[in-house]
């Protein structure tokens, strides 16, 4: 069967079920340049979780730990150290009723609360896991790949003709000054990267790869010491 969504299902449903694997996508609210919306790592990681077989598909967690984009207007943030006990509090709830639990992350900024909650929920004998929609290759933020993937998922709410290069360096060169700066200290308009030559088409193929790729890794459902489900 394909993914069932929890937000249209009844505990009836899912009463006595052994073997359940409860899958919740896990985005941000945060600025993506002046062309794309604020949810975009929400519908990204939504989007893949839903691509799974035989899960069950939790609601979206719309907020995470965006601080470095606090500098642009309409971002919010609930830190890691409240989104790490959030994702605690609710990997142990979900263990009442589901066997394992995975969170699909669309955001890179949340990886620290992710490690630090699903290393705690395993010492626990808890089987929770995380896997990155991570693109290889792929510029850091409201670049090609994420405008060719919001084109795809939500092209309605893309404006193409505000988009702009922003800072086009190697974002390993640019981490002392955005851990120092934040986003806004080094890219005036928000994007990490370019979005020129993004398409709709070059969307649909990054997600295509990216569902491809997390349907392996749960089906090894091999995890790291850092809670990150393996390829």
């Amino acid at each position: 069967m394909t993914a069932a969504a929890l937000d249209r299902t009844t505990w009836t449903e899912l009463a006595g079920q052994s073997g359940l694997r409860l899958v919740v996508p896990l985005g941000s609210c945060e600025q993506h340049g002046p062309h794309l919306p604020f949810d975009v790592d929400t519908a990204v990681a939504s989007a893949v979780a839903a691509g799974l077989d035989d899960v069950v598909l939790g609601p979206a967690l719309a907020y995470g730990a965006s601080g470095e984009h606090e500098g642009f207007a309409g971002t919010l943030s609930i830190g890691t150290e409240a989104l790490a006990l959030l994702l605690v509090e609710l990997g142990r709830s979900a263990s009442r009723w589901a066997s394992s639990l995975l969170l699909v992350n669309g955001h890179g900024g949340n990886a620290s609360a992710l490690v630090a909650a699903t290393t705690q929920l395993r010492a626990e004998g808890r089987d929770v896991a995380w896997w990155p929609c991570a693109v290889p290759g792929a510029d850091a933020h409201a670049g090609r790949t994420e405008t060719s993937l919001s084109l795809s998922l939500l092209p309605g709410r893309v404006r193409p003709e505000l988009a702009r290069a922003g800072a086009v360096e190697p974002v390993g060169s640019l981490m002392t000054r955005l851990r120092s700066e934040g986003v806004a200290g080094v890219s005036p308009n928000g994007v990490l990267g370019d979005p020129s030559g993004a398409s709709a088409a070059e969307g649909e193929a990054l997600l295509e790869q990216l569902v491809e790729r997390l349907r392996v890794a749960v089906l090894a459902w091999r995890v790291g010491d850092d809670g990150r489900l393996l390829p």
